[in-house]
């Protein structure tokens, strides 16, 4: 059989080599992690319980503390779904909606019903779902809240020109009500998150509702990215009503975003680690740490600072970041670190609490992805008897999960050190 050449000529050549070129370079904008790093160098002045711990936070970092909050934490899907629905069924004029993840099953139906019956009865009801995350939407859902004159934007919708952007992702989770009841977290929208974390099909998560002038807060956070995604600007009474005191805790909200140049968030996790004197509890999906926060938590610990993790164990939905994470725990485990994997379920929990005093909550992992790639927000609580109640919470996790000491760590297989030497090299994406 006779074989004939192809030939291909010089200008199909040129134009090839330059679409592999542009379509290298694109991925490359996509996996990059943004602007260039710049070492931390953070002193200790004072601890969690000065004032100055405050003033930082609130002048340094990020908007003011106010007062006159309460909060409120719900417990896995039979608790945080109920509260969300709930409150989405008793709008009266505005509903504002931003998730990462949004699925199909009977829980995202049950949303998209009450979203678009708010819608028909008059409530303005935007919804910013991230498109990498509502990937597993069903478009008769879509169409549903549409038809319904639900207003619904996807984040960083890829195309073209924008293709360097989705590595960039909202992966915060908000819902505000009359611009006066607030919802914050680490939940989802999908069958996951439903029951009561009891096994691999139902997660264990918290989320948490919330009322009082930092409502107003978390309702400009969620306008940020709406503003990013549709160019409105919504404003006036029914966004921002007047609120009043309701509670007697201060708080504020927390927001972070690459393409502002900002990295506030992990400054902020940095920062009351390093003021921390007595206690460090951390609940963490995705427990990724870098150099500097390892160095941090190390610091801490020197000066007597007790170390509690509970990360997830064997049920996780990413084996890579679980390998990414046990290949950082050496130093933290010789160092007096208690680090725990929950055993039931996947642990989707994302709480900070420092020296019974602050608590964080919210949608940032203690990773890369979080400081660095990811729009996050949280909320920060300053009010011992809410920390308290939460420090009740991690150690009832503790019941259900597995202390992994120095030991344990040094003796695991030999495959398992391999693949989370691999895992690592990916840490800036995880």
């Amino acid at each position: 059989m006779q074989i004939r050449h192809l030939r291909v000529s010089p200008w199909l050549t040129g134009l090839l080599t330059f679409i592999a070129a542009l379509a290298a370079f694109l991925l490359a904008l996509n996996f990059s992690v943004g602007e260039k790093k710049v070492r931390q160098q953070l002193t200790r002045h004072y601890s969690v319980a000065d004032p100055q711990f405050h003033r930082a936070m609130g002048s340094l970092l990020g908007p003011g503390i106010v007062g006159g909050n309460q909060a409120a934490e719900l417990l896995n899907g039979d608790q945080i779904f109920p509260a969300m629905l709930g409150a989405i069924r008793s709008a009266t004029r505005t509903i504002t909606f931003e998730t990462y993840i949004y699925w199909s099953g009977e829980i995202g139906k049950q949303f998209a019903d009450a979203l678009s019956e708010r819608s028909r009865a008059g409530v303005k009801v935007h919804i910013l779902v991230d498109w990498v995350g509502s990937a597993k939407m069903d478009e008769d859902l879509l169409k549903e809240m549409v038809d319904a004159g639900v207003d619904i934007h996807k984040f960083h919708k890829p195309a073209w020109y924008n293709f360097a952007k989705l590595n960039n992702r909202t992966h915060r989770k908000l819902l505000v009500v009359d611009g006066a009841v607030g919802f914050t977290g680490g939940v989802g929208i999908a069958p996951k998150w439903t029951g009561n974390g009891q096994d691999a099909e139902h997660w264990r998560d918290s989320h948490y509702r919330v009322e009082g002038p930092v409502v107003a807060q978390m309702q400009s956070t969620f306008l940020d990215n709406w503003l990013k995604v549709s160019g409105q600007v919504l404003h006036g009474e029914p966004y921002f009503p007047e609120i009043k005191p309701v509670g007697s805790s201060l708080a504020q909200m927390f927001s972070s975003s690459p393409t502002s140049g900002s990295e506030n968030v992990e400054l902020m996790y940095h920062l009351a680690l390093t003021a921390s004197a007595k206690t460090i509890d951390l609940s963490m999906a995705y427990f990724v740490p870098d150099e500097v926060s390892i160095d941090i938590l190390l610091a801490a610990m020197r000066r007597g600072v007790r170390l509690r993790l509970i990360t997830p164990g064997k049920i996780i939905d990413t084996e890579t970041v679980r390998a990414a994470s046990r290949a950082t725990w050496g130093k933290l485990l010789e160092a007096g670190a208690e680090i725990y994997e929950f055993q039931p379920s996947m642990y989707h929990c994302k709480v900070m609490i420092v020296d019974g005093l602050m608590v964080s909550v919210g949608s940032t992992n203690f990773d890369s992805r979080s400081f660095k790639l990811n729009d996050e927000a949280n909320l920060n609580i300053y009010d011992a008897a809410f920390a308290a109640r939460q420090t009740q919470v991690f150690e009832q996790d503790l019941q259900k999960s597995r202390r992994v000491t120095l030991q344990d760590w040094k003796n695991r297989p030999l495959s398992e050190k391999l693949s989370e030497k691999l895992a690592s090299l990916l840490n800036s994406q995880l």
